[in-house]
């Protein structure tokens, strides 16, 4: 009997969804898309590849044709897929119902090219009922749609392969940009340069303890002296420190007045001057919305956004959720229904409001007709119904979810505010107090908090009832010092707050942006405070200085109105796409812009500040790092210097103090002096100086500090330990060959002749025995010099479902699915890796196309046209070889055709 195909993304989405449906039908997942452009050369056909537009995998010429190809590791899916479409009567793309979605259902019938009728399966979660009324209102593939995702795509393309090879060349490898990453890397550039400006300032005041008839007391602080208000940090300008105003009306205290107005207050007759009670109202938070779910998750559950959306997807996979990408704050009438119930059931009917409540989406941009994130089915199932079902997070994120969902529909929190104000000769004290008369949704949800019936007693701040004219007793008046604070650096949460506040980028992609950029390390956590690094100083300079578009918030959020308007059909995309890379008569095109000289010492230097002796200090990003410059001294930068704390007299104090070594004592077998310095590739210890050498050719010894040493912690012992390495351990009597162990550029080490093993540990190094190294030469081949050791398995691919393993290579650690090996970023921690960010590790790597390397002779040409000059070679001889080099580099100028002129881009109004 014929059957029907059902194709979803996810193998979890195909399981939950099988066990709805009934034996006609068969439920095969895609493993996400199935086609892309091309990541690297080799996936391009060959007949395709010496076309001029094939790296970028767009033909710009021709309408912007994109060259979609399918990757390796989909084909054997493909395959099975079109095997599973052999004899069945019709075919339902059950994808997604967004922009991505829609795009693979499209992919996937241009593939498979089914012969039987083709229909779009959509729902919004995944329950019985829901996927008997889709069934029941198919439709055909939305074009606009599509239509919308690919204009995306080739625009995040011309973005990212125009400008990342520009970024390459000009600061640093590795570097890339892209349509919104690069915005959301400016934002935070943008706050760390305020605080990097800002001036603090101090001003003081008074709190007083006081107490009528009753006895009871409470704090007030000073408002006023005599009518003029006293100053807070609103009033202070943040780039000067000073008052934004000479305003006569206002009072600024520091700690002598504040002293004296204690003193003279001391004997002051206090009295009530004014009570003032007003009832207020406090309404419930809408349900959640892809963007409020990532920022409340990380305020209440600690989780980072990538976190959330792995543990939201699951949840909606398997069937406990609505679908997680969407803006919209609406709730079905099933949903409302069910809510409404249960409030009833758990709260009483004083919680429940006559009609339902019904919320607007405020958001910029907002797309897509979803509901907003709930509990699933039309019967919410209580959390601690789920508890043994569901793992740790995503019960917890399940908890959230269903007390936001009732909470949106319960009735408003009521109460009353107090205001009393007390006067003593001419100073005014004020007090606010604030009470609790209904809690109504606060019964089950207050934000930023979670357990709500113990909050409830901090929502509320009681003040004694007093009345106007009654005299008081002042217990005590105390004098406080206050500064004026930077603007805060950005968290996940408040960054995601202001990209969806800005209408920058689409909520759904907000996780993936987050994790780009702190894997590249344009920006890295202080805490929960994200920190810019220098690289991304220079980065956003560069792009604003010759791609301003590109950083501009509101032309990348107009950018998202017209991929709005597309995918509704109000505008085409091919005029679009041309005026972007072309250009127009309001901007000039990507095309154009990628073609200007650009000097790359402008861009890498960052201006600091001006020294005691008016010279200018800049941050210079170099190929191996930042550091400090001055009139052409230079000073390395601590590794965990963050831009807004080197000011200028830190940076005056790096330089003065230059690379100077730092003396740790005197080695007693050698009677040299061993020193601590920093290099272009890190600290390191050193034996000696060349002028402390008998023979000229011999070196001062050298070895890197091990992970967690620095420069201000290692001591004399640990230095000795250090330089008394490579350690011969003993010799292997099986093979009659030396052991030693040693510290080399990767790691520890063990050798045995022409074979090594690396250390487990720094430790190890000082630490292991012969029998213990000869047992690790003696291990599997699987993890011997060159290969690798499985240190965990972290599970299969979600698309792929290769497993995928975290490995112990020789050069760190890595993870692989088998086909594709992507290393961990420096100073990761491979402990903290999960699954999900092994997977987007993969697909970064999978981006960067294959390694290159250049073919011997040309490496062989370049390398011997730089002349190589020893220390130990007479003077006339190093005068020779710069002389010769210098002559060569006069050469290349004088053949070196003129610059190309600047252009100066016209912005946008």
């Amino acid at each position: 009997m014929p059957k029907s195909l059902v194709i979803v993304e996810s193998p979890t989405k195909a399981r939950t969804l099988a066990r709805f449906l009934g034996s006609d039908f068969v439920v095969e997942s895609s493993i996400g898309h199935i086609r892309d452009l091309p990541e690297s050369a080799k996936e391009i056909p060959a007949d395709l590849k010496k076309e001029p537009w094939a790296r970028l995998g767009i033909d710009v010429e021709n309408g912007f044709k994109p060259l979609y190809v399918i990757s390796a590791d989909k084909k054997k899916q493909i395959a099975k897929l079109k095997q599973a479409l052999k004899g069945v009567d019709t075919l339902y793309l059950a994808t997604d119902e967004d922009r991505e979605g829609e795009s693979i259902s499209w992919h996937l019938r241009e593939v498979l090219k089914p012969k039987v009728p083709t229909r779009r399966l959509v729902f919004h979660e995944i329950t019985k009922e829901a996927i008997e009324r889709a069934l029941n209102t198919t439709r055909d593939i939305d074009d606009r749609l599509v239509t919308a995702q690919e204009t995306r795509r080739v625009l995040d393309r011309l973005y990212g392969y125009e400008i990342s090879p520009l970024l390459w060349r000009k600061i640093a490898p590795q570097l890339s940009a892209g349509r919104v990453q690069s915005v959301a890397v400016f934002i935070v550039v943008r706050r760390e340069r305020e605080r990097m400006a800002f001036r603090a300032a101090s001003y003081w005041d008074l709190q007083g303890a006081f107490a009528g008839s009753s006895g009871e007391s409470f704090a007030a602080q000073l408002i006023s002296i005599d009518g003029k208000r006293l100053v807070s940090g609103k009033d202070f300008d943040d780039r000067t420190g000073l008052l934004r105003q000479s305003d006569r009306k206002l009072i600024h205290l520091d700690e002598n007045a504040a002293v004296s107005l204690r003193e003279d207050l001391a004997q002051a007759d206090w009295r009530v001057i004014k009570v003032e009670r007003k009832p207020y109202t406090s309404q419930p938070q809408p349900p959640f919305t892809t963007s409020t779910l990532q920022q409340e998750a990380g305020r209440k559950l600690g989780f980072t956004a990538r976190q959330t959306m792995g543990v939201a997807q699951a949840l909606y996979e398997q069937g406990f959720i609505t679908y997680m990408r969407t803006d919209s704050t609406t709730l079905s009438d099933e949903a409302l229904r069910s809510a409404r119930s249960q409030i009833r059931s758990l709260y009483g009917d004083q919680s429940l409001p006559a009609e339902p409540r019904v919320y607007r989406t405020k958001v910029k941009n907002a797309q897509e007709a979803h509901e907003a994130i709930r509990p699933s089915g039309d019967i919410f199932r209580l959390p601690e119904s789920l508890r043994g079902e569901l793992e740790s997070r995503q019960f917890r994120l399940y908890e959230l979810i269903w007390k936001r969902t009732v909470a949106s529909q319960m009735e408003d929190a009521r109460g009353q505010r107090v205001t009393l104000q007390v006067q003593g000769g001419d100073a005014v004290f004020q007090a606010t107090g604030r009470t609790i008369e209904f809690p109504g949704y606060l019964r089950a949800y207050v934000e930023g908090s979670d357990d709500p019936q113990a909050e409830l007693s901090d929502q509320e701040k009681v003040l004694p009832s007093l009345s106007e004219g009654e005299h008081l007793n002042c217990n005590s008046l105390d004098t406080t010092e206050h500064h004026t604070q930077p603007p805060a650096r950005f968290t996940e949460a408040s960054l995601i707050r202001e990209l969806e506040k800005e209408g920058v980028g689409r909520p759904s992609t907000y996780a993936s942006i987050i994790d780009t950029i702190l894997r590249r390390e344009y920006v890295s956590k202080k805490g929960s405070a994200l920190v810019p690094s220098f690289t991304a100083f220079a980065v956003s300079r560069l792009l604003e200085q010759y791609f301003g578009d590109l950083v501009d918030i509101r032309f990348t959020a107009r950018m998202e109105d017209v991929l709005d308007a597309i995918s509704n059909g109000e505008r085409e995309s091919l005029p679009y796409l041309k005026s972007i890379y072309f250009g127009d008569d309001q901007i000039e095109g990507l095309s154009t812009l990628i073609k200007v000289e650009i000097d790359p010492r402008e861009v890498c230097t960052i201006p600091l500040a001006i020294d005691s002796q008016q010279r200018q200090m800049n941050v210079r990003v170099g190929k191996y790092g930042p550091y400090l410059e001055r009139n052409g001294d230079r000073a390395s930068l601590p590794a965990d210097q963050v831009p807004d704390e080197l000011t200028a007299e830190v940076a005056e104090a790096l330089l003065d103090k230059g690379n100077e070594p730092t003396v740790l004592g005197t080695d007693e077998e050698t009677g040299k002096t061993i020193y601590v310095k920093t290099g272009r590739y890190g600290p390191y210890v050193q034996l000696g100086d060349n002028d402390e050498n008998d023979d000229t050719d011999e070196k001062p010894k050298m070895k890197s500090l091990l992970p967690g040493q620095t420069p201000d912690s290692i001591t004399l012992e640990d230095a000795k330990n250090l330089l008394s390495l490579p350690r011969t351990v003993g010799i292997d009597a099986d093979t009659d060959e030396v052991i030693v162990v040693d510290l080399g550029r990767y790691g520890p080490y063990a050798k045995r002749g022409n074979d090594s093993r690396t250390l487990a540990n720094a430790e190890a190094l000082f630490e292991i025995t012969l029998d213990e190294v000869k047992a690790l030469f003696l291990q599997p081949k699987s993890v011997r010099r060159g290969q690798s050791a499985v240190v965990r398995e972290m599970g299969p691919h979600p698309e792929s479902e290769a497993p995928i393993r975290l490995m112990a290579g020789r050069y760190g650690p890595y993870v692989t699915d088998g086909e594709i090996n992507a290393s961990l970023p420096r100073n990761a921690d491979p402990d903290a890796l999960d699954l999900a960010g092994a997977v987007q590790l993969l697909a970064e790597r999978a981006a960067r196309g294959p390694a290159t390397r250049k073919s011997g002779r040309r490496a062989a040409s370049v390398k011997s046209s730089k002349p190589k000059v020893s220390a130990a070679k007479p003077a006339s001889r190093i005068k020779k070889a710069r002389t010769g080099a210098a002559a060569k580099s006069a050469s290349k100028s004088a053949n070196r055709p003129a610059k190309k002129p600047v252009l100066r881009k016209r912005r946008q109004a």
